[in-house]
C-alpha cells in the first residue's frame, strides 16, 4: 500500500481516533513548548509512536509550503473509493443524505465542504475522477478531521452516477442562480442528494440536466453569490432542518 504526507493538529488528531494503525511516522517543531503539540505527542505515545523532532524548514519542506502548525505524518494513503463502494453504502443507507460537487478544483473549497457535510452528517461526497480536487494534504488539513470520517467518492461518470441514485429513488436537487424557487420554498424529505458546481461557472450542462430539481439561495446583499462551502452549508442544513 502506498504512503503519504498530512499535516496539521487536527488532522492527525482525527487519524489518531479512527485508524491510529495507519500511522507511520510523525514529525514534530523541535524546541517549541506548545500545549496542543504536547497533548499530541502524549497521544501518539499511548498508541506506541514516538514522534521525531524536526526543525521548521524540514517541516515547511514535507508540507511543501502549506500550515502545517508544527506536525507532519507519514500515513498509509487512504483509498480512492469509486462507484463501487458507493453502491455498497447505499445499499445499507435507507434515506442518505448525500453531497455531490460538480467541478470543485480548489483543495480548500474541497476540504471546507467535507468539513460542513461532516457536521451536517451526511453520508458521503460524490465528485468526479476528473475536474475536482482529491483527497491532498491541503484537503485534509482544511477538513480539520473530516476527510477521516466523511467517504469521498470519486466516480467516472458523474451523469450516470446521477441517474443510478434515481433509480434508487434518491432526489436529486441542484443549486442554480437562476432557479425558479429558493430553497426555503422546497420541500426536502426522504433520500437526498445536494448538488453544488463550481465558484463562478456553476454546474455543468450535463450536470443540470440531471437534476430532479434546481433551487437557488435568495441573496438579499450586493453580492451575487457565496462561497461554495458557505452555499453547501446553507443548504445542507436546511434539508437537515426539514427532515427533522
Amino acid at each position: 500500500m502506498s504512503n503519504e504526507l498530512i499535516f496539521g493538529i487536527h488532522a492527525l488528531d482525527s487519524l489518531l481516533e479512527t485508524h491510529p494503525e495507519k500511522i507511520l511516522e510523525v514529525w514534530l517543531l523541535k524546541g517549541r513548548d506548545d500545549e496542543r503539540l504536547n497533548a499530541l505527542q502524549a497521544r501518539l505515545l499511548n498508541v506506541g509512536i514516538k514522534a521525531q523532532l524536526a526543525s521548521r524548514s524540514a517541516l515547511d519542506n514535507k508540507a511543501k509550503g502549506g500550515q502545517h502548525q508544527g506536525v507532519v505524518a507519514k500515513v498509509q494513503a487512504a483509498p480512492i473509493l469509486n462507484e463501487t463502494d458507493l453502491a455498497k453504502l447505499l445499499d445499507e443507507q435507507a434515506t442518505p443524505l448525500l453531497l455531490v460537487l460538480d467541478g470543485v478544483t480548489d483543495p480548500h473549497n474541497l476540504g471546507a465542504c467535507l468539513r460542513t457535510a461532516d457536521a451536517a452528517g451526511v453520508q458521503g461526497v460524490i465528485v468526479p475522477k476528473d475536474n475536482s480536487a482529491g483527497l491532498t494534504p491541503i484537503v485534509r488539513k482544511v477538513a480539520s478531521g473530516a476527510a477521516e470520517t466523511v467517504p469521498l467518492f470519486q466516480v467516472t461518470n458523474l451523469a450516470r452516477t446521477l441517474r443510478a441514485l434515481q433509480e434508487r429513488n434518491i432526489w436529486v436537487v441542484g443549486t442554480a442562480g437562476e432557479a425558479d424557487h429558493s430553497l426555503y420554498q422546497s420541500t426536502f424529505s426522504g433520500a437526498l442528494a445536494l448538488v453544488m458546481g463550481a465558484e463562478g461557472k456553476g454546474m455543468r450542462r450535463l450536470t443540470r440536466e440531471h437534476c430532479d430539481e434546481l433551487i437557488r439561495i435568495p441573496m438579499a446583499g450586493s453580492v451575487s453569490s457565496l462561497n461554495v462551502s458557505v452555499a453547501t452549508g446553507v443548504c445542507l442544513f436546511e434539508m437537515i432542518r426539514q427532515r427533522g
